[in-house]
């Protein structure tokens, strides 16, 4: 686990549990392996493996963050299916390529903001941090 301020805690766990994200009513990422990060005062987040992920559906761009818990973040842009005119959601999902040590679980995995994406875990909307 990474050194946090005082009282802050982040914690990864494998799961099982079954995960749908839609965008726009399209189904953009299915996975039944996802990594669920639980941190102090942030809802609960649900990075999945790229694989079960439709990439095709995203464009990088060059948004970078950087947070002192799990390191530097990039982001994708939703841009929908090819030649099906989507609305582009900008830096609507992001990954941790080579997060900091204490949550290496979560490299590479995608997960996405829920004020765009509709995330549904196990048929119910994600439960708060």
């Amino acid at each position: 686990m990474p050194k946090l301020g005082f009282g802050h805690k982040v914690r990864t766990v494998h799961s099982t549990q079954s995960v749908t994200v839609e965008i726009d009513g399209e189904v953009v990422a299915e996975s039944s392996r996802p990594v669920v990060l639980y941190e102090t005062g942030l809802p609960v987040r649900y990075y999945l493996p790229p694989e079960d992920v439709r990439l095709e559906l995203f464009e990088g761009t060059e948004t970078r963050t950087t947070c002192p818990f799990k390191g530097e973040a990039s982001y994708w842009t939703y841009v929908g299916p090819k030649g099906g005119g989507a609305e582009a959601r900008p830096d609507v999902v992001w990954a941790y390529p080579q997060p900091i040590d204490g949550v290496g679980d979560i490299a590479g995995h995608l997960s996405f903001y829920d004020n765009i994406a509709h995330v549904v875990v196990e048929g119910e909307p994600p439960a708060a941090g």
